[in-house]
């Protein structure tokens, strides 16, 4: 590696936290400097034993007051501190894997403050990515992507000038029911949902794949992080997973990323960029046969991916208000109280009821963030 890197890891005990420990594991040069969890504290004390990191950050206070810390680490509890560590002058890149609109805070602390930020927090520049683009560009902070689409986007883009950019094409497994007919999910059940076909993910994030909300999602983030037109971004269902994502260049040459399905490859990637080193992520194994297959997107049965292009256009507000809609439904879904195909119809619903705000401030994005919550509660009791 170019230059040792000190981390702190947001959301440490997450599956993304956990693969970016195993990256540390593997590599010299990587410095865990802090770590922070939520609920997992056994957890996350056995990985402050191991890596003995600087600072814990126990973020829920209530979890906290009942459990006994045994960590040479300083312990810090609550939230407000996740600010502290993003911005800590020993700090030189803060992964961002804290799930959901409760990531934002901090990623944008760690921008502001000029630090590299490895984002595997989608819902960041879904939400604030108007925000975080301008906090970067006055503060010379880097955003390099964790999630495996955009991360093979920014290696593929490399190839060419961005100017050069066609267009981009985001892969998408297509979840546990691409072959299902309309009228069959209707049914679908949470285990259903849970059962992804390639990824082992958290709960919230294996019922966004299903639903095809996770590239909504990614249609939002990839036009922040690519400064792209949401009109040069497609959408491919490739269910094999080895292709990770392609670019598209003006003289119709594509480029893709490929690797076999292993999170630990973005991640380790974002840590030590502008180096490749080797690491732990598995190699493709060419001496069995691979098959590529790739398919058009069905957006009447997944209309999810026409809501992510439509909150990419218009901004503001918009994106805000989707996501906090799409977490409120899908833990109504996990907690049985909503249908599987409700889920996105609520989160439009929603979306079309909310004041939209054009340049919202932060303030303005928690009230858009609480309010569709409400919204969504309302839906599911009427």
């Amino acid at each position: 590696m170019t230059q040792p890197q000190r981390i702190a890891i947001l959301g440490a005990t997450g599956s993304v936290g956990r693969s970016a420990l195993d990256v540390v594991r593997a590599i010299d040069g990587l410095e865990v400097f802090a770590i922070s969890g939520r609920s997992q504290l056994d957890l996350l004390v056995q990985q402050a034993q191991e890596f003995k990191p600087n600072y814990v950050v126990a973020v829920d206070p209530s979890s906290a007051a009942k459990f006994d810390f045994q960590t040479s680490a300083e312990v810090l509890i609550g939230a407000e501190h996740l600010k502290t560590i993003a911005c800590h002058e020993e700090v030189d890149t803060v992964l961002a894997s804290i799930v959901g609109f409760a990531g934002l805070e901090s990623a944008l602390a760690a921008v502001q403050c000029g630090k590299r930020l490895a984002l595997a927090n989608k819902e960041t520049l879904v939400v604030g990515g108007h925000l975080i683009t301008a906090a970067a560009a006055a503060s010379g902070s880097e955003i390099l992507p964790v999630d495996s689409e955009h991360s093979a986007i920014f290696q593929a883009i490399g190839s060419g000038k961005r100017s050069e950019v066609k267009k981009i094409l985001l892969t998408a497994s297509g979840g546990p029911f691409l072959e299902f007919r309309a009228d069959e999910m209707h049914g679908v059940t949470v285990e259903q949902a849970l059962n992804h076909p390639t990824w082992e993910m958290g709960r919230k994030i294996s019922v966004d794949s299903a639903t095809m909300m996770n590239k909504a999602l990614e249609i939002i983030e990839a036009k922040w992080l690519f400064d792209i037109s949401p009109d040069q971004i497609e959408v491919v269902i490739h269910r094999q997973s080895l292709i990770h994502s392609m670019v598209t260049f003006a003289d119709n040459s594509t480029m893709a990323q490929m690797s076999p399905p292993d999170m630990r490859l973005p991640i380790q990637y974002a840590l030590t960029w502008p180096d490749r080193v080797a690491g732990p992520a598995v190699d493709f194994d060419f001496s069995v046969a691979q098959q590529f297959d790739f398919q058009p997107p069905d957006f009447d049965r997944f209309p999810a991916l026409e809501l992510g292009f439509e909150v990419a256009r218009v901004g503001g507000s918009s994106g805000a208000v989707v996501n906090a809609a799409n977490e409120a439904a899908v833990e109504a879904f996990l907690d049985r109280k909503l249908s599987f195909t409700d889920i996105v119809s609520a989160c439009r619903e929603v979306l079309e009821q909310h004041n939209f705000e054009s340049h919202p401030t932060f303030e303005q994005l928690v009230a858009a963030d609480r309010w569709a919550r409400q919204e969504i509660t309302k839906w599911i009791t009427a």
